[in-house]
């Protein structure tokens, strides 16, 4: 069997146009009516002043042939077989978005090729008290691939076995009110995670690798504040809150826990300096695995260790004490927004911010700088949450899979970008950049991307060894859609991708692209072709891999 790994691949794009994924570790500045750690406010849903309802079932039949370039030249053909619903409502205080699909694909002769899938994203609010108080609630299913490497891949070759799936779900409360000129912001939610792999992961040594099981995860925060030249010149603000993920592998939890006073000192009517000081408890702790009689490790028959319910839980990281940031806050107008930190957290230094220009409807730029620690789960669930209750989810023209790209009224965002699947829990910090624009009947996007994860483990354990290793990911992606006549388009994009793994022989380069075209044949009925061609050289393996895959079909739209 073989097996490709990459960090972030086509689907997964990085042009994050919408909050970081890092959420819970970014405070509510005192004078912003939008906090960037609550995750309210969010999308075209909740406070929206547009209606809008649009449900649209459909089924697709397709015919795919995939042809192996290297190291061999095994051609398979099969059919697909589809049936899913695009749903997006959208009302003056509520809103939802759902894609959902099903996926047969029939093989001749393979039985590899003979799998079904689920895959899907939905993110809805819902207006309890218009204006005030919602509910949120998000979902995410979709398949991708892991190896020795510990990266991951959106976009499986679905002539291999051993597809990995994962999940993410969340719900809560969240408050965004004003009592006379202090703006009360709040946020509540509850997670569930969870990985699936068929097969037994190894490394290089070909020993088994424990990847991410499911995590629980809970955040909660509260601020209150007003903003300058109401109470006072200055904007004043104070903010609680916490996160947690209980992560089911050797038990590990990550807990912090905060409380901060901020600042924001007008300077000019489009220039602000902003501050702030509080505490902070930050614990990431763990138990150890069971043991056999020669004391090695207890691996499980899926290769994830097994947890020692009576062993005693260790610290892998302990931090109590004084956090603090200081900043600029950059409004010229309203299409021009900068905040930019650096500070003091998690007992070393932190930066991070955002910055957003769209000078016209058509045209954006978004950047993001984010610094958080959490699991694998609560990356997930953050990312999700985020996500704009008002979107289109992108998929794959060839095999249908969601990847994690979505095109919404903020502009094009990602989610559930996987990256590694170490169980471990981790320090995440990195930096996302997209481009759009729209010219006519064509559309362009470019997005590129760094994440560095440093793992922490509890000396002692069978953790112990990733303690401060570092797996990085970058990636350049770029899409072109052109409108052609009253009843065709034309999609194309490329990307490539490099995953820097913390092992030995766990390096990857990927590059690859695809081109859809879309005819009307009806009303209801459209023609689908689409290409698709992706290479990878990973050093896991002494050969590279290179794949085409061609799909011709038919859509009905219900």
């Amino acid at each position: 069997m073989r097996r490709a790994i990459f960090a972030m691949p086509l689907a997964l794009a990085g042009l994050a146009a919408a909050a970081p994924a890092w959420a819970q570790n970014q405070p509510m500045g005192a004078g912003q009516a939008q906090g960037q750690g609550a995750g309210q406010g969010q999308g075209g849903g909740a406070g929206s002043q547009r209606t809008n309802r649009v449900v649209q079932p459909y089924i697709e039949v397709g015919q795919v042939l995939s042809a192996e370039l290297s190291p061999g030249d095994d051609v398979l053909t099969f059919t697909t077989i589809a049936v899913g619903v695009d749903i997006n409502v959208q009302g003056r205080n509520s809103g939802a978005a759902v894609s959902l699909r099903y996926e047969r694909n029939i093989g001749y002769g393979n039985d590899s090729v003979d799998t079904d899938t689920i895959s899907g994203v939905a993110r809805g609010t819902l207006a309890i008290i218009p204006n005030a108080l919602s509910f949120e609630a998000g979902g995410l299913a979709a398949r991708t691939r892991v190896d020795g490497g510990g990266g991951t891949t959106a976009n499986p070759l679905v002539r291999e076995d051993a597809e990995s799936r994962f999940y993410s779900a969340y719900a809560g409360p969240s408050l965004n009110t004003r009592v006379g000129d202090v703006d009360v912001q709040g946020v509540g939610r509850v997670g569930y995670n969870r990985f699936e792999n068929d097969a037994v992961l190894t490394n290089a040594a070909g020993q088994p690798v424990d990847v991410f099981d499911d995590s629980v995860t809970y955040l909660g925060q509260v601020r209150a504040g007003f903003r300058p030249d109401t109470v006072l010149p200055v904007g004043l603000a104070v903010t609680a809150g916490g996160f947690q993920e209980d992560i089911s592998n050797l038990d590990q939890r990550v807990r912090d826990l905060y409380a901060r006073a901020d600042i924001t000192v007008p300077v000019s009517p489009s220039v602000a300096l902003v501050g702030g000081i509080g505490y902070e408890n930050v614990e990431i702790s763990s138990r150890d695995a069971l043991r056999d009689a020669n004391g090695d490790p207890v691996v499980g028959a899926d290769g994830r260790l097994v947890t020692d319910p009576a062993s005693p839980r260790i610290l892998a990281f302990d931090v109590d004490g004084l956090l603090w940031d200081v900043g600029v806050m950059w409004r010229p107008s309203s299409r021009t927004s900068l905040e930019a930190r650096v500070g003091h957290r998690y007992d070393s230094t932190t930066y991070y911010g955002t910055f957003t220009y769209a000078p016209s409807q058509r045209s954006a730029f978004a950047l993001s700088v984010y610094d958080g620690v959490t699991g694998f789960g609560g990356l997930l669930n953050n990312s999700l949450a985020g996500l704009s209750s008002d979107f289109e989810a992108i998929r794959n023209p060839v095999t249908g899979d969601f990847g994690g790209l979505v095109n919404g009224t903020e502009g094009q965002a990602q989610i559930g970008g996987l990256g590694s699947v170490r169980s471990a829990a981790f320090r995440g910090r990195g930096v996302r950049a997209s481009w759009q624009r729209q010219v006519g009947r064509t559309t362009a996007a470019l997005g590129a991307g760094y994440d560095r994860r440093t793992f922490i483990a509890a000396p002692g354990t069978a953790l112990a060894a990733l303690d401060g290793l570092t797996d990085e990911s970058y990636y350049v992606v770029g899409g072109l859609t052109r409108q052609i006549g009253q009843n065709a388009n034309l999609t194309t994009n490329a990307y490539v991708n490099w995953f820097d793994s913390a092992n030995a022989n766990g390096d990857v380069t990927a590059v690859g692209g695809s081109a859809a075209y879309n005819q009307s044949l009806t009303r209801r009925l459209t023609a689908r072709a689409a290409i698709a061609f992706d290479y990878f050289d990973s050093d896991f393996t002494a050969e590279d891999f290179a794949f085409a895959t061609a799909l011709v079909g038919l859509r009905y739209d219900f």
